[in-house]
């Protein structure tokens, strides 16, 4: 995985497709100020992608009216934001307290040991990319895992072996 603060290059120009500049041009009557579009128009590029690229910068920049770097401050500030491509599986585990205390590092092992893939990784095949994030919200349902936005909760290992079994 490349470093948090390096953008990746598609070589190519990027552009919203209709349904996200539909939402885009939703969203912005929204928001007085423009700069303000840049968080939601960052979430668009990664719905549509699975991450943000150089040129999605430059275009988020160029259709609100600021600065490249503006944009590119949000995107690696904020963790939720990919900088390179993910697996078509992206995992991540809640590294704090009320997960680790309820077995967390068991579910992390289990992926490096058996499914192949380390926190901060895409696996070879591009299948799975696995995360290690701060608090997800649920610690009351410890331990928790989010894979591609969705979460999953009292995840231990059998749990988790059987949910991979139904990723497609």
């Amino acid at each position: 995985m490349s470093d948090r603060s390096q953008l990746i290059s598609t070589g190519k120009p990027f552009a919203f497709d209709q349904q996200r500049d539909k939402e885009f041009e939703r969203l912005a009557k929204r928001y007085p100020i423009r700069e303000s579009m840049i968080l939601p128009s960052l979430w668009l590029v990664q719905e549509q992608e699975g991450w943000v690229s150089q040129e999605s910068i430059a275009y988020i920049a160029d259709r609100i009216g600021t600065f490249a770097s503006k944009v590119y401050e949000a995107a690696t500030f904020y963790t939720m934001y990919h900088l390179h491509p993910m697996g078509k599986f992206h995992i991540c585990v809640c590294r704090t307290l009320s997960c680790w205390l309820r077995g967390k590092q068991e579910i992390v092992d289990y992926l490096k040991d058996e499914v192949g893939i380390v926190p901060g990784q895409v696996r070879d095949d591009g299948k799975y990319s696995l995360e290690e994030v701060e608090c997800l919200g649920h610690c009351g349902t410890a331990p928790v895992v989010q894979i591609n936005g969705k979460f999953h909760e009292n995840m231990d290992v059998e749990k988790l072996k059987v949910l991979l079994t139904t990723l497609q």
